[in-house]
């Protein structure tokens, strides 16, 4: 299912606490291009939910009832795949981070942001981008110096829209912008994105880009898309 260019962005909200939900709306309402299209109040609603409304992005309490937020993530995900799901945690735990982002989840934010951060994390995760608090992501990323390691050697491994895809990944431009700067749908930059995040080894844009301008790949002051 898809929708016209310029309409709002449809948004899902599933936290078992009724205030919180409404909080929640207001805030994202407030926005004019967001429009809160349902409420959840449990894992199952909130599957269901995803499945009859389709939005585009869900806004979901790491604690919610009736099965745990990966679960739910993964069985939202196999039926909207498209789905951009941003989970709230009152915990700053980075293994908790990686299990939803390979549940498939968007992002994760902090209980204790505000409400600007909830606007700017569910415009990021729409776009395709991955969101965490940024002290996690400083964790995360000396994890991914440590133990985890890419599984490609050289950007020769990568197709030659794969490598400019990660090129413009780490020239901060959005998955939107990729698609217009390479004549792209923006389904189709995503694909790609996917693709070289696994034969790197990575989970997301940031590690992504990390891992590039490390080995030599890319730098973050070359605007340049061509292939090495």
């Amino acid at each position: 299912m898809s929708f016209e260019a310029g309409q709002r962005v449809r948004i899902l909200l599933a936290d078992g606490h009724y205030i919180v939900r409404q909080g929640m709306r207001r805030i994202l309402e407030a926005e004019p291009d967001f429009q809160v299209v349902g409420e959840a109040g449990d894992g199952e609603q909130a599957v269901r939910l995803a499945r009859t409304l389709w939005p585009e992005v869900i806004v979901m309490e790491a604690r919610l009832g009736k099965g745990d937020s990966a679960e739910t993530t993964r069985r939202i995900k196999a039926q909207n795949p498209e789905a951009a799901i941003l989970v709230l945690s009152a915990h700053d735990d980075e293994q908790y981070v990686v299990d939803m982002r390979k549940a498939g989840a968007g992002g994760c934010l902090l209980k204790s942001a505000d409400g600007h951060q909830l606007v700017k994390a569910v415009r990021l995760i729409k776009e395709g981008m991955f969101v965490s608090d940024p002290l996690v992501e400083q964790r995360l990323v000396k994890r991914m110096s440590g133990r985890d390691r890419v599984e490609v050697n050289s950007a020769e491994h990568l197709t030659r829209r794969e490598f400019q895809v990660l090129k413009l990944l780490s020239s901060r431009m959005t998955t939107r912008d990729i698609a217009h700067h390479l004549g792209l749908s923006q389904g189709t930059v995503k694909s790609h994105s996917v693709h070289l995040f696994s034969k790197m080894g990575v989970g997301s844009r940031t590690e992504a880009v990390l891992e590039a301008v490390k080995r030599g790949w890319v730098s973050l002051d070359d605007e340049s898309v061509e292939e090495p």
